[in-house]
């Protein structure tokens, strides 16, 4: 099963945040763009022709983390749309992260 058919498990806290050698495996499933920040979060910016572009890009994406109960953060100026997650929770990445990236990957 792929990364992008899993779904996001809430996370209640009291787990440890991934290390470096979890989420190395993970990072090889989604797209080549993300990058891991610190072992901390994980980004990718999308490049677009121009603003509604990238707003549209930010909704279709903001509808996937509804569906799944786990919120990415977003920046977006005109032709760009930057995107990070981590688990607020547990103020570092889980398996579900990836997930996320993965169905994000889906719309890009």
């Amino acid at each position: 099963m792929s990364l992008k058919d899993k779904r996001c498990i809430p996370c209640e806290g009291g787990i440890p945040p991934l290390k470096s050698e979890e989420i190395i495996p993970l990072l090889q499933q989604i797209d080549d763009d993300w990058q891991v920040i610190a072992d901390h979060h994980i980004e990718r910016e999308f490049k677009f022709s121009n603003f509604q572009k990238a707003l549209d890009f930010v909704n279709q994406a903001g509808r996937i983390c509804e569906a799944e109960g786990h919120h990415a953060d977003f920046e977006l100026s005109w032709g760009r749309a930057k995107v990070m997650i981590w688990t607020h929770k547990i103020d570092g990445l889980a398996e579900s992260d990836f997930f996320l990236a993965a169905k994000i990957d889906d719309i890009s």
